[in-house]
């Protein structure tokens, strides 16, 4: 009862503060640059959280962590440790800066413009279009997973009413304020997964006998993995029972975020360069108490393989099952705080991926062409972010309902798919004069082709050899999607050798936004003298 009535009231609050933020907000979202840019002048700490609460959503918290954890051990922490450093700190140092300047230069607003302008190609505008629709509304319907089985510790209420107040409630804030009103939410949403994460750290650690006893206890759990005698051990060693395949987790879980649009489109509005330097910092600390704290308590995860309700009715480990399990037996502030979290954490990374879909659809596709009014482009923005939220609701109750196979494998490949597609021309387009217009469209094909052959291959359509290098290209999604990014990063300089260089005066202009003299104070630059 206690845990109930803590956890309702701190929703009340939760949903009142999202709701006001969103209504105050309005003001400033009048036009196109200010709902989906918030005017290009986001602060360092709005920017930080806004890219870290869109990285880590419910998913990782409910279902990767209990699934690599099960898996990895306590190695599962390098999971986090990836995320933090190659998906956090690298983008801001590599990405960051460059893409700021480069889309206010182009006067791009999404990421298709940005392929249509900078290779000046308009038609890669509708292929990069397609390409974000049809694998981000799967994604996006991936964020509902996990909520259910939490909600049911403290409410027993079908998970159907649990989609309709996530959707619902993510859908007013952003309709009314844009960009701005995602951001400001997503600072409140990221504290609140800051402060959960670690309250929640500490509980399962002092329900297992402290860091030294689950540590302990987890060491004499013996790996299925490790065939010899004695295998204990495994699950708290160094790299853990499968290095390989941590290895690809680590890769796609933390790359892809360099080519998702709603990652990258961050940068687009971002402030000025103090900024980008602060955000740099606080992304990266932010990334490793949230993402590193998730795995390492996933890491856990074999201590409660006694707990019955962790199985499904064949037996089967049910991973979106286990972390609930661990919070089963904890008091009810933590549950209600965990509760909070991992909303938080669904809705800033849902808010985020719907305003994404629908500015592109809204910009790159209806109004592509012809002089509309800024007011009409954000009324018919609102109504796509009402159809986005509806839709993804709508796949995720059927999904989880009917328990339809291809929305599941679909889920699983557009990860792989959008970073796949997208990664190696967007770097490549910042850096390199070089890259051609065809480098790009191979990229988007080989990046959706490889992916969509996975994709095949996981609905029984079509057999693929389980051995040899195919065998292990194919032999997860996870494993696809890190070959499609690699595959990305090389074909597309490669290509770029073989075909028509671009006009190197239309080049040159753009990227001039690199080379030009700005004035800076003494405390930035202490000058040649």
């Amino acid at each position: 009862m206690l845990t109930k009535v803590l956890t309702a009231i701190m929703l009340v609050i939760f949903f009142a503060v999202m709701i006001g933020i969103g209504i105050r907000c309005r003001r400033h979202a009048t036009d196109v640059n200010s709902f989906v840019l918030g005017g290009r002048s986001v602060g360092p700490w709005l920017t930080a959280f806004a890219f870290g609460t869109s990285y880590f959503s419910a998913v990782i918290f409910v279902g990767y962590a209990g699934q690599f954890g099960w898996n990895f051990g306590l190695a599962s922490t390098w999971i986090g440790l990836g995320n933090a450093f190659i998906g956090s700190l690298l983008p801001w140092v590599i990405l960051g800066r460059r893409t700021r300047l480069m889309t206010q230069q182009l006067e791009s607003k999404t990421m298709p413009d940005f392929f249509a302008k900078r290779f000046g190609a308009p038609y890669l505008k509708t292929i990069a279009s397609v390409i974000v629709f049809v694998f981000l509304i799967p994604y996006t319907a991936s964020l509902y997973n996990g909520l259910s089985s939490l909600f049911n510790i403290a409410f027993d209420i079908p998970y159907w009413v649990v989609i309709v107040i996530m959707s619902v409630l993510t859908g007013i804030y952003v309709i009314f304020g844009g960009y701005m009103a995602t951001a400001i939410n997503d600072f409140i949403q990221g504290i609140i997964m800051l402060v959960g994460i670690v309250c929640v750290v500490a509980a399962v650690l002092a329900a297992n006998g402290g860091l030294g006893g689950a540590t302990e206890a987890l060491s004499q759990i013996p790996s299925p993995y490790v065939e010899s005698a004695g295998n204990a051990g495994a699950f708290t060693s160094f790299f853990g029972t499968q290095p390989v395949f941590l290895v690809v987790v680590v890769l796609l879980t933390s790359l892809g975020t360099w080519g998702l649009p709603q990652m990258v489109g961050k940068f687009y509005s971002i402030k000025n360069e103090d900024a980008v330097k602060k955000g740099t910092v606080i992304s990266t600390i932010f990334a490793i108490i949230v993402a590193g704290g998730c795995y390492f308590l996933g890491g856990f995860a074999r201590l409660y393989s006694d707990n019955a309700s962790i199985y499904g009715a064949n037996g089967a480990v049910m991973f979106d099952r286990i972390i609930p399990a661990m919070l089963s037996t904890m008091p009810a502030l933590i549950v209600a705080i965990v509760i909070v979290l991992v909303l938080s954490a669904s809705m800033s990374t849902l808010s985020s991926l719907v305003l994404t879909s629908a500015s592109t659809i809204t910009l790159d596709v209806v109004f592509s062409k012809g002089n509309v009014t800024e007011k009409k482009k954000v009324f018919v923005m609102r109504l796509f972010i009402v159809f986005f939220i509806v839709v993804s609701a709508v796949i995720a109750y059927l999904k989880d309902t009917y328990n339809f196979s291809m929305i599941a494998q679909m889920m699983g490949v557009s990860w792989g798919a959008l970073a796949g597609a997208f990664l190696a021309p967007f770097l490549y387009g910042l850096y390199s004069k070089r890259t051609t217009v065809a480098s790009v469209v191979v990229s988007f094909v080989f990046g959706v082709g490889l992916t969509s052959v996975m994709l095949l291959k996981s609905l029984g359509v079509i057999a693929l050899p389980a051995t040899g290098f195919i065998g292990f290209v194919f032999k997860t999604s996870l494993h696809c999607g890190v070959f499609a990014m690699v595959g990305g990063l090389i074909l597309v300089p490669l290509v770029s050798l073989f075909t028509k260089k671009p006009d190197k005066k239309k080049v040159d202009e753009i990227f001039s936004c690199y080379d030009r003299t700005v004035e800076v104070s003494v405390k930035d630059s202490i000058g040649n003298n």
